[in-house]
């Protein structure tokens, strides 16, 4: 901490980290909206349009959503803010595989030689990349320096997990984030995909003919991911499926008894790319 107890680093992600509201305020993390399309019509993603009027505006809308990284602009504008406040700023963003993100925030840093900036490709998205977020911002907090910041979250990177159920790929499909789950695209309709982000891509792993077992299945990757630790950091997320997600964060306490257990309503861009029904679970162990 500096002499009037601010921390000497400051933590930014994206609005794909979809980490709850409260932790964001707690830890001090500042998130930089992704841009949000429909039709005519343009939001930054968690600022101007919330997660509810949007999965609204998606069941009625004959327009299909899409959307876009944040401008060069926005870091830049946000690196010259925090640069008065703090000795150091670490970025730890979405997979650059799934978006031009790294591409803006590396062109804003660029540009401002003076301040020292270090960005983490996190090769993950959702709270995959929160976790791993609220990680560094956590050693932040404690005053930890940039490198001890920018170490915690590199160390995360591969570690943290995510396996998530969608209801279907159309939307991965429309959305060109289906990656090497592509070859699950055409297959029986009521066949639950089970699917993770592993090297920053989304890839397949099983199909399940129900979305029950769907999440059974999840449990079961993770009992061998898990085999042999303790210490466990949860979150469960869901695209507009509240209920179905609770039930799925309290058997996964049951099982793995995590230290910690975030429950994370997806954003908008997020449900955009893996649509309503989405339910899943990132994790990572000590």
């Amino acid at each position: 901490m500096d002499e009037r107890g601010h921390p000497r680093v400051a933590v930014v992600t994206d609005s794909t980290a979809d980490i709850p509201p409260e932790l964001v305020e707690q830890y001090n993390i500042h998130v930089v909206p992704q841009i949000l399309i429909m039709g005519e019509k343009t939001w930054l993603d968690g600022v101007d349009i919330d997660s509810p009027t949007f999965y609204e505006l998606l069941r009625t809308s004959p327009d299909f959503p899409a959307s876009s990284q944040p401008h060069v602009v926005s870091f830049q504008e946000l690196f010259v803010e925090l640069s008065k406040e703090v000795e150091g700023i670490a970025a730890v963003l979405v997979s650059d595989e799934l978006s031009g993100t790294i591409n803006s925030a590396q062109v804003a840093a660029a540009n401002l030689p003076d301040i020292p900036i270090e960005i983490v490709d996190s090769r993950a998205a959702s709270m995959q990349l929160g976790l791993i977020s609220l990680a560094a911002a956590r050693v932040a907090a404690e005053g930890g320096d940039l490198q001890a910041v920018v170490g915690t979250a590199r160390a995360l990177v591969g570690r943290a997990q995510v396996l998530f159920v969608v209801d279907t790929l159309e939307y991965l499909h429309r959305g060109g984030r289906i990656g090497a789950a592509s070859r699950l695209f055409g297959t029986a309709l009521n066949l639950k995909p089970v699917l993770e982000i592993r090297e920053g891509i989304v890839q397949p792993v099983a199909r399940i003919r129900s979305k029950r077992k769907a999440l059974d299945k999840v449990v079961e990757v993770m009992e061998e991911q898990l085999a042999g630790t303790e210490r466990v950091h949860m979150a469960v997320l869901h695209v507009a499926a509240p209920e179905e997600a609770d039930r799925f964060a309290e058997q996964l306490e049951t099982r793995f008894k995590p230290v910690e257990m975030f429950r994370s309503e997806c954003g908008p861009v997020i449900g955009t790319h893996v649509g309503p029904g989405t339910v899943g679970v990132a994790f990572y162990a000590d």
